[in-house]
């Protein structure tokens, strides 16, 4: 079994040896995953003191818990945001300490961000429950709505991808998404009172607008028209851009940089849309068709069938 073992290892360190993506093995020059999921959790610490205890430390007050969450973070993102900057192409030649002191400088502002992100998530846990009639009370919704979680950590990654920190904000957002199934991306820009009701199956593309007071339920797509040209397409507006007040239903589809749904719009489920909703519209499925047969039903008796 050694043998074969032995055997196993050479040929899988052979297959290293070339050039392919997959085969770097330098660890130390790219973020670490669980390092800035770690750094996610005690952010979402800072935002909601009192609801996500710190259990590993004791604190006699909240200035202490903050001040020693806070010097954690800023360590740690300090590294993990100097990793990252390496991989701009812009900075492969550039000395280690051009890194470092950016990185520092993108911590000092992400932080001063801190009360401007609360005050966003504040907003959202209010359109939260005014939307949730199942809501018992705003503490429920913290602590429970996978809805609130993505839109926190979007609105964490947003702020790191405004100050053009490359692969961290993307990292946090998968996160997200694999805790909850809601695939926002942090380039996306949402507006303040931002509701997600249930949520599973949800997709925000890169350069969606997402204004004021929008609801949007499960399995909603913000997507992109074509994607067929690939890298060509970067920096493009590719996603639709949502107004002020609109709702959109379940499983609709709204597709492509040029597409604006209107200021207080209605989009009904499983719509497919990939033109602009002029404001105030409302936007359904016609004549689907709902079949019933009951085994005790007489061949010719058709109060069966239903248009809805």
């Amino acid at each position: 079994m050694d043998n074969k073992i032995s055997a196993i290892v050479n040929d899988i360190l052979i297959d290293y040896q070339d050039d392919r993506t997959i085969n770097k093995v330098n660890l130390f020059v790219q973020p670490d995953t669980a390092i800035v999921e770690d750094m996610l959790a005690k952010l979402i610490k800072i935002i909601f003191p009192g609801f996500f205890n710190e259990r590993r430390y004791r604190f006699y007050n909240l200035s202490s818990q903050l001040t020693v969450l806070i010097e954690d973070v800023f360590y740690n993102m300090n590294k993990q945001i100097a990793l990252a900057l390496k991989q701009l192409p812009e900075n492969e030649d550039k000395p280690e300490c051009t890194e470092e002191i950016l990185a520092s400088r993108i911590c000092e502002k992400f932080f001063e961000s801190i009360p401007k992100i609360r005050a966003l998530i504040e907003t959202d846990v209010q359109a939260s429950f005014d939307g949730d009639p199942a809501a018992f009370n705003k503490n429920e919704i913290i602590l429970c709505y996978p809805g609130l979680y993505a839109i926190t950590v979007n609105r964490i990654a947003h702020e790191l991808y405004k100050l053009n920190v490359p692969i961290i904000p993307r990292i946090m957002t998968e996160h997200a998404h694999s805790q909850t199934g809601i695939d926002i991306h942090p380039g996306a820009t949402i507006g303040e009172y931002f509701f997600i009701d249930h949520g599973t199956g949800i997709v925000i593309g890169e350069t969606t607008t997402i204004g004021k007071n929008v609801k949007i339920y499960q399995g909603v797509t913000l997507g992109a028209l074509s994607l067929r040209g690939g890298q060509k397409l970067k920096n493009k507006k590719r996603h639709p851009t949502i107004e002020d007040d609109v709702t959109i239903y379940s499983g609709a589809s709204i597709l492509g940089g040029e597409t604006v749904i209107g200021q207080g719009s209605t989009i009904g489920s499983n719509a497919f849309i990939t033109k602009s909703v002029a404001p105030h519209t409302k936007v359904s499925i016609k004549n689907q068709e709902l079949n019933i047969k009951g085994d005790q039903l007489p061949e010719d008796d058709k109060s069966w069938f239903y248009i809805i």
